[in-house]
């Protein structure tokens, strides 16, 4: 219960941060100009050393990409016996980062940047960042269930770093890549952080409700 707390605790502030946001580029999206251009930038200053690369990162949450590897990972949960976290990552997936990112980007109506030259691209909306959205729920997700592919503490820990590093690669090659800007890669870092906070605590009592019942089964 004290974790669930917790988890509901730093939700809520995201969600908050990501309320405010959304509520400053609806209305006051000018106010975002010193800050959105300072960062683009601040991280272009890599430009052209790093376009192989965040060329190459920004690929793990294309839209293909991201509903291949989900299709791979809730089929592997769900024939390793982890139907809810097969189930957890289903929804999350389809719902948050398919059906409500879209939403908000059509109700946002948030055109791309003209700042730098686009080096890909893209023809939906701007706000918020499709990639982040995903990559936060896909490999965030990954994360937090870990432990399902590793038992001891250092291996798994390790893991979490790479994928959090990963994560953190594809929101900054978003920008890189000139087509967000900063504000549009936190909203939907914070978005699907949000999402994930809120639900994890369920989805483990859940998970726990049914390991029971399959062990009670054999």
């Amino acid at each position: 219960m004290k974790n669930k707390s917790i988890y509901q605790l730093i939700g809520s502030f995201t969600l908050l941060f990501f309320a405010a946001l959304c509520y400053i580029v609806r209305f006051y999206p000018e106010t975002l100009n010193g800050f959105d251009r300072s960062i683009i930038h601040a991280v272009h200053q890599l430009y052209p050393q790093m376009n192989g690369y965040f060329l190459w990162v920004t690929k793990f949450a294309n839209p293909i990409t991201v509903v291949i590897l989900t299709l791979v990972f809730v089929g592997l949960f769900y024939f390793n016996k982890q139907k809810i976290t097969a189930l957890w990552l289903a929804i999350t997936i389809a719902l948050i980062s398919g059906i409500g990112n879209h939403l908000l980007k059509l109700f946002f109506h948030r055109a791309r940047p003209t700042i730098l030259p686009h080096m890909v691209t893209e023809h939906s909306f701007s706000f918020p960042s499709g990639h982040a959205t995903a990559s936060t729920l896909l490999y965030g997700t990954l994360i937090f269930v870990m432990a399902l592919f590793f038992k001891e503490k250092a291996p798994r820990l390790i893991a979490q770093i790479v994928v959090g590093l990963l994560i953190l690669s594809i929101i900054i090659s978003r920008i890189y890549l000139g087509v967000h800007y900063p504000s549009d890669v936190l909203a939907g870092m914070l978005f699907g952080s949000s999402w994930l906070l809120f639900t994890y605590p369920y989805y483990k009592q859940k998970k726990l409700i049914y390991d029971l019942k399959t062990i009670r089964r054999n």
